[in-house]
């Protein structure tokens, strides 16, 4: 067999990307879907559409490719994670639009699980904060405010999953609901160290047990693809929350390795070995796979909720570029951003501040401040935010990070990149194949099959494109990054005080 067929579904769009033995990518197809806001803070995405979009890519990758379902050794998927989605298990549709990762709705429930003396319990058994972030208390809130959800749900007519699960249920013809290790960490509802679903924590939220995936491996043979999508069967092999995924695509397989990956968000992962470590700089710990028949790897992990999507409001919300390939160009008009600060705390901050209640803030603007300044402050807002994470990192974990490895569709934007690398005082390392995510999925699948041996095979296909060495005065740097976290000052906590 020639190829591994990757899916990666993301928060904006879902792409098909097929690898060949030596990683080289032989085909793309993305295809971007719609974004609903029904009210402020809220953000969902039509499930049916995710399912047929991700569909046409698949398909349209292999014909693109001139290949057929019996030249692909096995199918990986990557996904945005959190996002949720309930279905009926009779009809396969969804009881209402995918409440996304980003969504802030379950915010009050979340101040309440706290107040109420939780988070040091949920902490310990899931190694998450209490968040509207994660996929918990989004289930909680499907089945407390969809009609008649709940009895549904207790008769066992409904199945919830996360995005990996939706798409294995429909690839599968509905004959799987599964989850991996990777995105089961992501609900708050997972013990780390068991790997199974907590039943103290399914009914502090009040959730069936009926209702779940059964968890298994990031890298196994799960089943196959119903025969009639692709022309034949193709062995679904893995998956994998596309931060993990990410990681393994990035080879961070040693303890210590850490990758950033610039995309709706930002995700900074390190690798902590086969132990959970409890984090004390607000960092979160999740299992970062486990492949068949090992021990499952853990890692760190801090999350920006807002990085591209900063660039897409400059485009959508502003129009001052016409498209985000726009924005290192129009930012590369003026030295530096003149002393303006953009704060992208559109849905609240993440790690390691989490506050729910923050907003987006620009601070410095003078009647000088133009459309190059505000470009090159959302970059280094961008920026900013990364370095924060790497700090709270550092002192996590006792070590210094040798160099951060970067992926995802904004480090190709040279500006940026040696802007991160002056404020975080460390190289920065960009791969030849920046679709890291997709290739971790691929590796995951193929290693299930046989397509690569083992890891040691696979490490040998990861090539750094170009190195970005701290080039910025270190007293400057560090009196950015000050200014950076007065200006992050600004924006905490304004949703309260509204």
């Amino acid at each position: 067999m020639r190829a591994i067929l990757a899916l990666d579904q993301g928060t904006t769009s879902s792409r098909a990307i097929v690898f060949d033995h030596s990683g080289k990518i032989l085909g793309v197809s993305q295809k971007e879907f719609r974004q609903y806001y029904p009210q402020g803070g809220w953000v969902e995405h039509d499930a049916n559409e995710i399912w047929t979009s991700q569909l046409d890519v698949a398909q349209a990758v292999l014909s693109q490719t001139n290949l057929k379902a019996r030249d692909i050794a096995a199918i990986g998927i990557t996904n945005q994670r959190e996002t949720t989605v309930i279905w009926d298990r009779g009809t396969g549709q969804p009881i209402a639009h995918a409440i996304v990762w980003q969504d802030r709705r379950t915010a009050g429930l979340c101040d309440q699980l706290r107040q109420a003396g939780h988070a040091d319990r949920i902490a310990e058994k899931t190694g998450l904060v209490v968040d509207a972030y994660f996929s918990g208390t989004k289930i909680r809130w499907l089945l407390d405010n969809v009609p008649g959800a709940r009895e549904r749900a207790d008769r066992g007519e409904l199945a919830f999953g996360t995005i990996d699960s939706w798409l294995l249920w429909n690839l599968s013809g509905g004959t799987l609901h599964i989850t991996d290790v990777s995105n089961a960490s992501r609900t708050m509802l997972m013990n780390l160290r068991t790997e199974q679903w907590d039943e103290e924590l399914l009914q502090l939220l009040n959730i069936p047990r009926s209702i779940l995936p059964e968890i298994r491996p990031t890298s196994e043979h799960y089943g196959t693809t119903d025969p009639k999508l692709f022309g034949g069967p193709i062995v679904l092999g893995g998956a994998a929350g596309d931060q993990q995924s990410a990681l393994f695509g990035q080879n961070c397989t040693k303890h210590g390795m850490a990758k950033n990956t610039y995309g709706t968000g930002c995700f900074m992962l390190m690798n902590i070995g086969d132990q959970p470590q409890a984090s004390k700089q607000k960092l979160l710990t999740s299992i970062a796979w486990r492949t068949a028949n090992q021990r499952a790897c853990y890692a760190l992990e801090g999350s920006v909720f807002i990085a591209g999507a900063t660039v897409q409001w400059l485009r959508d919300g502003l129009g001052i570029i016409q498209s985000s390939s726009d924005v290192e160009r129009l930012a590369a008009q003026v030295p530096d951003s003149d002393g303006v600060y953009l704060v992208p705390a559109f849905a609240g901050l993440g790690a390691p501040h989490w506050d729910a209640y923050a907003r987006g803030t620009i601070v410095g603007i003078t009647r000088g401040t133009t459309a190059a300044h505000l470009a090159r402050a959302a970059l280094d807002g961008i920026a900013y935010q990364v370095a924060d994470v790497l700090t709270a990192m550092e002192k996590d974990s006792g070590l210094r990070i040798q160099e951060l490895r970067v992926d995802g569709g904004a480090c190709i934007n040279d500006l940026m990149m040696q802007f991160q690398a002056d404020i975080l005082r460390c190289p920065v390392v960009r791969p030849q194949v920046i679709e890291t995510t997709a290739l971790g999925a691929a590796y995951f699948a193929g290693l299930a099959v046989g397509f690569w041996k083992d890891e040691n095979e696979i490490q040998s296909i990861w090539k750094a494109d170009r190195i970005f060495e701290p080039q910025m005065d270190e007293a400057l740097a560090f009196e950015k990054r000050s200014r950076w976290l007065d200006a992050l000052s600004r924006s905490r906590d304004w949703e309260k005080h509204a």
